[in-house]
């Protein structure tokens, strides 16, 4: 049974309770919900609605995660060799060097770790439900037993709650009971034995509502809840790990055998040509924790985050990891119109009549018609359309001013979608208070919005008013009498409600709508629509009986224009959209000619643009079997339902696209999950389609999704350099070594020197190119290829091509120094070293784009760069000059001759290279 701790006791049974026993028990009103203070009350004693969540990863074991690394070991191996022969100080250096390597592995990693926990802070989700009889939206944390909850379709359920009222209601409950079909609910009461999947007069936390309205009154919350007491049962961390980071680890792990290999030869090599034992071993371990780069996947894990955080800047939340890597190759936008490409900021315009339009302006001519000023109260037909579009209506608007409705300003507390709210806007612009008008007609029953349908009806008792009319700044007026029946108020797609539609309202009463009459009314529709304008239609009809069907023998009434204009950045952000490759489609359940003028208006399309209509695609989704080319050719899809979205990605991912799809209506939710990057809309989605998609805008808009794009290409960018970066220097620390060894030198890097060298120069440039900014002509490239590796074959060439250079400078200056120079090993080591360190740290200028300026480009832009190259030089001079530390690095100062080879020598790699960039360029035409 689903008990309840509420005031006064525990509540059993709460399905088998009729809504007023129940409302009695909670100690609330039904139509006033809780007091503030009673709400502050009751979540102190119940606590916040939340489930038990995993705790955040404690710094102790991020801190012990960092010795669960392979480098570490290879590094407490090393110091515990040092010890058995008795080398007490390379063995407490290479404890000092697991401290420091320890401490930049737990800053880098903790500080990407909570920068993720902040980012899915981010995603909280909010109810509505009323309180002190208004209705107003609450973060769902601050629900408590007893609160008024209000649903629509697409709304997840965020506590346990018992309807007390519903309209065409049916939930998914899927997460909950595993049953995939939505489940028809109803307030009715049921049998106090009635099993969990059967209570249907139930709704349960982390469900969604698909379809209808309902109002519940929260019976549970938290971990109270059903679904808290499955989570108690499990829980269980859910691994956050995108495949780039994956593929990143692969390539470690693959690394590390290679490396291993080396090591032993190496050892084995050096002794058998003489070298001492204990050195060689120290070497080959030393050479094995250099070569392996196990930092790639926490730098990985910070450019993703930083990149991310950069994205929210931008308005862009981004709701899995893997959605950053993908972003970079998508080739095809499939993007809605209204509110993506438009303002989603809606004014009714005009009102088609049966005698003419009237067209919405402000002032003394608020209402006119063919020049003239017309007042509501004197046109029977616009006050019939203006009430039915106040009636049929699920948003609300906050009281108005007492200085009147023209003079006075609105409060805050609009609630709704933004159709419907432009919709009461206009009403009240007439005199028509909606809140007023409901409790004169009150309501008894609504057919919620079905997408398939395209229309929606309310029911409303006429036993009190037959008319009711507010004058703007005057006292509501009101003729009363008793009528019997109900006033059903209709609207919808004009197409739909023409169809429904027996009789038009005329200035006089009403009149059979002929089939003349009905094209007439298209023709007008499409006129208006061709303007630009969103269209619906409204009708009405008078029922004896409530249960009576809503849409058949309806009175036509006319037809409301609503202006949604186009976002001011769009036309730039599509045409930045084609310079990189990516193709941007229109898919809108939209009018065809509205749809049309809105995609010519922001060059989306050209003005012969053919568009294509749900109807021409077959049943099964896909073109006609002679005609597939056209969809693919097609920039614009109108009148398309949700279905047919899914199948137009099948049919574009079939053909090798990587399709992002927006969407904000529970409908959308199967095809943002089926588009290789769902983009839900943040302002006016609803929360399954949010929770559904890779990405949330929380501006609506497509300049956003642009955004998200290039920043998906840096990312992807920026890892991919530092990755080479990283190879490059490592392959040579390991070159060096073994070429030295085999040709019979003496060591050119000693193991601690080599330990100093993978600390300094790959950490600070890796963490700096990972945060870089990106290139400037990255958008006016062609789509990555998404099987793309992160390392393709040139990469290996170019990683194979920079770690010999360097390693051919390295070993020069070595040679150099001992035989030309005649230096003492000691001092050729040390020119060696610095050599190789000044040469590494150089090279990540070498990173830049091949078509790049050599002087101003993304890693001379980045300032992240020039404090990583200054902390690495600051720490080579300390390595050198610093008593103690260059005793231990066994690193003496060179003299004038020898910092004039380091110079010379460790300048030649950055030279080489940065000429083949530009040969390279020059070759490619670039």
């Amino acid at each position: 049974m689903v008990e309840s701790e509420i005031p006064g006791g525990k509540l059993r049974g709460v399905h088998a309770q009729t809504p007023e026993a129940l409302s009695g028990a909670l100690k609330v009103e039904r139509n006033r919900g809780l007091s503030g203070a009673e709400v502050r009350r009751r979540l102190a004693i119940y606590g916040p609605n939340l489930l038990k969540q995993a705790k955040p990863q404690s710094i102790w074991l991020i801190f012990a995660d960092q010795f669960r690394s392979l480098v570490v070991w290879l590094l407490l191996a090393a110091g515990a060799l040092a010890f058995w022969f008795s080398e007490w100080t390379e063995g407490v250096a290479i404890l000092v060097v697991i401290a420091i390597n320890t401490a930049i592995g737990f800053t880098a990693e903790i500080k990407a770790i909570r920068s993720m926990e902040a980012l899915r802070r981010m995603a909280r989700v909010s109810t509505r439900v009323l309180r002190n009889g208004r209705i107003r939206e609450v973060p769902a944390q601050e629900l408590v037993p007893g609160d008024i909850v209000l649903l629509e379709a697409g709304d997840v359920v965020t506590a346990d709650l018992r309807i007390v009222a519903s309209s065409g209601l049916c939930a998914d409950e899927s997460t909950l009971t595993g049953e995939s079909l939505p489940v028809d609910k109803s307030a009715d009461l049921l049998p106090d034995e009635t099993p969990l999947i059967e209570r249907h007069n139930m709704l349960f936390k982390g469900t969604a509502t698909t379809r209808g309205t309902a109002t519940g009154v929260v019976v549970a919350t938290g971990m109270a809840t059903e679904l808290g007491r499955i989570s108690a049962l499990v829980e269980a961390a859910e691994s956050t790990a995108s495949p780039l980071e994956k593929r990143l680890d692969s390539l470690s792990t693959r690394l590390v055998g290679v490396t291993l290999v080396l090591a032993v030869l190496i050892a084995v090599t050096g002794v058998s040509v003489g070298q001492d034992l204990f050195l060689m071993l120290e070497t080959a371990i030393a050479l094995a924790v250099a070569a392996v780069p196990e930092g790639l996947p926490i730098v990985a894990t910070l450019a993703l985050a930083r990149g991310m955080w950069r994205m929210l800047r931008r308005n862009v939340l981004i709701e899995r990891l893997s959605a950053v890597e993908t972003l970079g190759a998508t080739t095809v936008i499939f993007t809605d119109k209204t509110g993506t490409l438009t303002e989603n900021r809606m004014t009714v315009q005009k009102v088609a009549l049966y005698d003419g339009t009237v067209t919405l302006g402000e002032g003394d001519q608020a209402f006119a018609k063919d020049g003239q000023s017309v007042e509501v109260a004197d046109d029977p037909q616009l006050a019939a359309a203006l009430e039915i579009a106040a009636l049929c209506n699920t948003a609300s608007l906050p009281p108005l001013a007492e200085d009147g409705i023209n003079g006075g300003r609105q409060k805050s507390g609009v609630t709704g979608d933004p159709m419907e709210v432009a919709l009461l806007n206009a009403a009240r612009k007439g005199g028509i208070e909606a809140s007023e008008l409901k409790e004169s007609l009150p309501e008894v029953r609504r057919e919620a919005f079905d997408p398939d349908l395209k229309l929606m009806a309310t029911y409303h008792h006429l036993g009190l008013m037959a008319t009711f009319h507010r004058v703007p700044g005057q006292q509501a007026s009101e003729q009363a009498q008793e009528v019997s029946g109900c006033r059903v108020a209709v609207k919808g797609a004009p197409e739909k409600v023409l169809a429904a539609a027996l009789w038009v309202k005329t200035a006089t009463g009403k009149k059979a709508l002929e089939e003349t009459g009905r094209q007439a009314w298209s023709e007008r529709n499409e006129a208006l629509a061709s303007e630009g304008l969103r269209m619906l239609a409204v009708a009405e009809k008078t029922v004896e009986d409530v249960s009576a069907d809503p849409y058949s023998d309806l009175v036509f009434v006319g037809l409301i224009g609503l202006l949604d204009p186009p976002r001011m950045d769009v036309a730039s952000s599509i045409a930045a959209c084609r310079a990189a490759g990516v193709r941007v489609v229109m898919v809108t359940g939209d009018q065809a000619v509205t749809a049309k003028n809105i995609a010519t208006t922001v060059g989306l399309a050209e003005a012969n643009a053919r568009v294509m209509l749900g109807a021409e695609l077959s049943a099964e989704g896909e073109a006609e079997a002679a005609e597939p080319e056209k969809v693919l050719a097609t920039d614009i899809f109108a009148r398309v339902n949700p279905k047919q979205k899914l199948d137009l990605i099948d049919f574009y991912q079939d053909a090798g696209d990587v399709v992002a799809m927006t969407g904000d209506g529970v409908n959308d939710a199967p095809a943002l999950k089926k588009a290789d990057i769902g983009v839900a809309m943040g302002q006016r989605g609803v929360q399954v389609a949010r929770e559904a998609a890779d990405m949330v805008l929380r501006d609506d808009a497509f300049s956003s999704i642009v955004v998200a794009v290039e920043q998906g290409r840096i990312i992807f960018g920026n890892i991919r350099k530092f990755v080479i970066y990283l190879l490059s220097c490592n392959l040579s620390e390991v070159l060096i070594v073994c070429l030295a060894t085999l040709g019979g030198l003496p060591l050119p890097l000693l193991p601690l020197q080599i330990l100093y060298l993978n600390l300094v120069t790959d950490v600070f440039p890796a963490f700096a190119l990972g945060a870089g900014e990106g290139e400037k002509g990255i958008m006016e490239r062609p789509p990555r290829d998404p099987r793309e590796k992160i390392l393709m074959r040139r990469n290996w060439v170019a990683i194979l091509g920079y770690g010999a250079v360097i390693t051919v400078a390295t070993l020069a200056a070595f040679t150099a120094s001992l035989f030309w120079l005649e230096h003492s090993t000691e001092e050729a080591v040390t020119v060696s070293f610095l050599t190789l360190a000044s040469a590494q740290v150089l090279h990540v200028f070498n990173m830049r784009d091949t078509g790049s300026a050599m002087l101003r480009n993304e890693i001379t832009r980045n300032p992240y760069i020039w404090g990583a190259v200054v902390v690495c030089f600051v720490l080579m001079f300390v390595a050198v000059y610093a008593p103690g530390l260059s005793d231990v690095l066994r690193l003496v100062p060179p003299d004038g001759q020898g910092w004039g080879l380091v110079a010379a020598m460790s300048l030649m790699p950055l030279i080489v290279v940065q000429v083949l960039l530009r040969v390279v360029a020059r070759a490619r035409g670039t």
